[in-house]
């Protein structure tokens, strides 16, 4: 009777496993569909919605085509949507245009435009060729240019072209630079050369220093390094110090490790410690146990 009921259990749980494994996969399978429906993949198989379903997938296909007919993109089709959808697009699609023909940025389709929207946008393109041109920007048309604003435009570019040499950066045509501008930049650049020698940055040309600058130049190098030995530093060249130096960096080490060697804290090297040094070392306790 015992192994008649433990049979019976066994079947009745095996049977409520499988069946809950079917309807877990039914529940996963149903789900799948609903999104293929709602995303228009082929796979959709719309008579397995529901009506609540059918509805929440037809509302999620026109929310989609609405945004892809804002942004311009395909499929956009115009007859799915409803008046005031349409006429919140246009306005939208037509200040879109707009905004692109007056900044100068993106597609601009100027028969959308109004009589007054023209004459602005024609006076916003005319102030960016002007920008541009001055800023030696392309695309720069000089026909559209006034004579006045030819003549500004050959001071924007020779203020530029004294700045690029000034500075170093972008062109430069010492031609036409005056003699007074020459020479104010002649001597700028020779500063920041010597400056950037002097800092140990680049570019430096020592060619172009005199002998009192590359004196200057030297000693500076000495007290870099002098600095980044006395700091432990990577970039130090020990070989570069003089014998006062040396010696001096010697008696420091020598306090240091002392101090060292005394408190506990840092580098501790006992072979350096002289018999009297040793005296005033404390002897550690052992450790706790």
């Amino acid at each position: 009777m015992k192994i008649i009921v433990r049979i019976t259990l066994c079947f009745l749980a095996g049977f409520l496993g499988s069946s809950q494994g079917s309807l877990v996969a039914q529940v996963s399978n149903h789900e799948d569909n609903v999104s293929a429906c709602k995303n228009e993949l082929e796979y959709c198989n719309r008579p397995m919605l529901t009506a609540a379903e059918s509805n929440d997938v037809a509302v999620s296909i026109h929310q989609r085509n609405l945004a892809n007919c804002r942004m311009g993109e395909k499929p956009c089709d115009r007859a799915q949507l409803t008046e005031i959808e349409t006429a919140a697009l246009n306005v939208a699609l037509h200040q879109s245009n707009l905004s692109n023909c007056i900044d100068g940025i993106g597609p601009c389709d100027h028969l959308m435009l109004t009589t007054r929207e023209s004459r602005a946008v024609a006076l916003s393109e005319r102030q960016q060729n002007i920008s541009r041109c001055k800023d030696g920007r392309q695309p720069c048309d000089t026909s559209k240019l006034s004579k006045q604003e030819i003549r500004d435009l050959a001071i924007a570019d020779h203020q530029r072209n004294v700045s690029n040499c000034s500075d170093s950066i972008g062109p430069c045509d010492h031609s036409m630079l005056t003699r007074a501008e020459a020479r104010e930049i002649a001597a700028a650049v020779r500063a920041r050369n010597l400056s950037n020698c002097t800092e140990g940055w680049d570019p430096c040309d020592r060619s172009r220093l005199s002998l009192a600058e590359t004196r200057a130049v030297v000693s500076a190098e000495s007290r870099r390094n002098t600095s980044a030995c006395a700091d432990g530093e990577q970039s130090c060249d020990y070989s570069r110090l003089t014998a006062s130096e040396v010696a001096a960096f010697k008696v420091r080490e020598q306090r240091r490790n002392l101090k060292a060697c005394q408190t506990g804290f840092g580098y501790c090297d006992l072979s350096r410690i002289t018999p009297e040094e040793a005296r005033s070392i404390a002897v550690e306790p052992p450790p706790l146990r």
